[in-house]
């Protein structure tokens, strides 16, 4: 049995509509957090994160009491190790000071159980050099991992963009088709008449297949837009997803130059290389240590017997000065070398501050001109609106050929992809300014 046309339309229309309703549907901040959560570069940075703190704590930690047991099994006929060994167990006599068993003492099984604490009194500076070079590199690691947030979010606001553009060019390619469409209408209305010869009717209809290409060239470019946003967030490429509104991010007020000093003050990355040149100068301190005397305190609680036991036991406690008086340069190598390290820091710290305002006034430029664009675009796109409709009701009267309204109709074309190009800047220009002067976030 042959289904009706009407049935078959039925079950495509419930199909779509049930397709639609199962896709998921994500607005920009959603699209932005989902990106965050799983995205490979953040991975990685939170990563040196985790490294950073632990560093830190490794330092903080070095200030403390280092608090340790040990146990050492020996048998030895060595003839001062052994009367060590009987002393350290308090078990020498009168009998082992004659010379034969002095000499000859025989096996001397001992077993030396030590609790040892030691704590640095004074290292010169060292530990808390290492402290602070420790912090600064902890901070600098997160404002890295912040850093790296603002490039997820600034690709993933691109890439919905991206969707939305697509189909802007899907709309516009609709509206050149259906003015193919009713060309061809026209002419083929004209032709019966006599009106227009038969190269025109080829022309129109040779015009309205190149409008269905661009259809679907406009709905490949909407396939990929959503790949790559699939791509981001981390969902499957045979997912079905569908996002909510444009989201336009607002404009930044203020002139160039406070935007550059904002710049100068928030950019993670900046901050993030002065943490790092503070780093360098802590490791310069770090590097002088070497050349200042140390002091610890050693306590030491020690056991010694044949066999597992408590019986003789023994403790130390000693103060600990050393000094390295003479060490042929090695520490004054040190510290040129720590010195040359904070100069480097400092010089990629104006590198980069120099390269951020480049971005910031570039950024600026851009978005500027793409606002003055988008106005310039809307008129142009109302012009050619209105003179394609007067060229169409001339062209119906045969008043001019097919081949001016063609021409009018791509004026049309244009105008509008153009328009569409604009609000592409637009967001790209405005997210990366946000982005140069450091200070995108998840909010749209």
């Amino acid at each position: 049995m042959k289904a009706k046309p009407y049935s078959l339309i039925g079950l495509a229309l419930f199909g779509l509509t049930w397709q639609m309703a199962g896709a998921e549907t994500l607005d920009l901040k959603q699209a932005i957090e989902a990106a965050l959560q799983q995205n490979a570069s953040l991975a990685v940075s939170q990563a040196r994160v985790g490294q950073a703190e632990a560093a830190l704590r490794q330092a903080e930690a070095a200030r403390w009491p280092n608090l340790g047991l040990a146990m050492t099994a020996s048998r030895t006929n060595d003839p001062l190790s052994a009367f060590g060994a009987k002393l350290g167990q308090r078990a020498v006599t009168a009998a082992d000071f004659v010379p034969a068993a002095i000499n000859h003492p025989g096996d001397i099984d001992n077993l030396n159980t030590r609790i040892e604490l030691q704590l640095p009194l004074y290292t010169g500076g060292l530990l808390s050099s290492q402290i602070e070079q420790a912090q600064a590199r902890s901070q600098a690691a997160r404002l890295g991992d912040a850093s790296t947030r603002q490039q997820v979010v600034q690709q993933v606001t691109l890439a919905y963009q991206g969707v939305h553009t697509a189909r802007a060019y899907i709309r516009v390619a609709e509206q050149s088709k259906q003015a193919a469409e009713e060309a061809l209408r026209v002419t083929e209305r004209l032709h019966a008449e006599g009106l227009a010869i038969k190269s025109d009717l080829l022309t129109a209809r040779v015009n309205l297949e190149e409008a269905r290409l661009k259809l679907a060239e406009g709905r490949r470019l909407e396939s990929g837009a959503l790949d790559r946003l699939k791509t981001l967030i981390g969902r499957p490429l045979q997912e079905s997803i569908e996002i909510g509104a444009e989201a336009v991010p607002a404009a930044l007020e203020g002139d160039e130059a406070s935007l550059r000093e904002q710049a100068r003050t928030s950019h993670p990355d900046l901050n993030a290389l002065r943490l790092e040149q503070d780093a360098a100068r802590a490791r310069i301190a770090a590097a002088r240590a070497g050349g200042r005397p140390q002091l610890s305190l050693m306590g030491r609680q020690e056991w010694n017997d044949k066999t597992a036991g408590f019986d003789a036991s023994s403790y130390t406690v000693a103060g600990v000065l050393s000094w390295r008086l003479f060490d042929a340069g090695v520490t004054s190598a040190a510290v040129d070398q720590a010195r040359a390290g904070e100069l480097e820091a400092a010089a990629r710290l104006r590198q980069a501050e120099e390269g951020v305002a480049l971005q910031v006034a570039e950024a600026r430029r851009l978005a500027l001109e793409a606002e003055a664009r988008i106005a310039a675009r809307q008129a142009a796109v109302a012009q050619a609106e209105e003179a394609q409709r007067l060229m169409r009701k001339r062209y119906e009267n045969g008043i001019i050929n097919l081949a001016e309204l063609l021409a009018g109709q791509a004026q049309l074309d244009r105008a509008r992809a153009d328009l569409v190009a604009a609000r592409h800047d637009l967001v790209a220009a405005r997210t990366e300014l946000l982005r140069a002067v450091g200070i995108l976030s998840v909010e749209p």
